[in-house]
């Protein structure tokens, strides 16, 4: 799994998270306790950072990237869906960014949010928390029912056990996963 630096400036991984091989890690991007990054994802840090907070999920094939003036910043117990794309913007915590959703620049998500697979939230857009979000482009479609907000925290659980799980298996296959390089002595 490339852990690579832009600018000089390296990925942070903490020790615990689970970095699937294939994944791509480019500069300035901070990723928390018990999160994982799955098989093929981008998180692309060229002109700002990305943080990825604790317990967070970035599922197969999902990329997070940046903007000039823009970083993108992903609270803890969220998932980010297959697929999905979400572009310089700030997410809160337990939100669910279901598979092919995209959340395009500047937008904000509050707490406690689902974004509906194949939505769109536009630009600039601030969606309230305790929503669920469809369609292209995404509106507000209703309140959040108790067992959904419930299955967005449970699904982040899920992914920080099938993580540790992933990471044995590997490890058991003698396949090594790369750590992060401290920036100052690349080592």
């Amino acid at each position: 799994m490339p852990l690579l630096p832009f600018r000089g400036v390296w990925p942070t991984i903490a020790e615990d998270a689970f970095i699937a091989p294939g994944a791509m890690l480019i500069g300035d991007v901070r990723v928390g306790a018990g999160a994982s990054i799955w098989y093929n994802t981008v998180l692309r840090a060229d002109s700002e950072s990305i943080t990825i907070g604790a317990r967070t999920n970035v599922q197969d094939g999902a990329v997070v990237h940046v903007d000039p003036g823009l970083p993108c910043v992903i609270g803890e117990d969220c998932t980010l869906g297959h697929g999905a794309i979400v572009h310089a913007s700030t997410l809160g915590n337990r939100i669910l960014v279901a598979m092919h959703a995209t959340v395009l620049s500047g937008a904000t998500i509050e707490d406690d949010v689902i974004i509906a697979a194949g939505a769109v939230v536009p630009e600039g857009k601030t969606i309230e928390g305790g929503v669920i979000v469809l369609g292209v482009p995404g509106k507000v479609a209703r309140a959040l029912r108790e067992a959904e907000r419930a299955r967005i925290g449970v699904n982040a659980a899920v992914y920080v056990t099938l993580a540790q799980e992933h990471r044995a298996s590997l490890q058991t296959a003698g396949i090594k996963l790369d750590r992060p390089r401290n920036p100052k002595t690349r080592l």
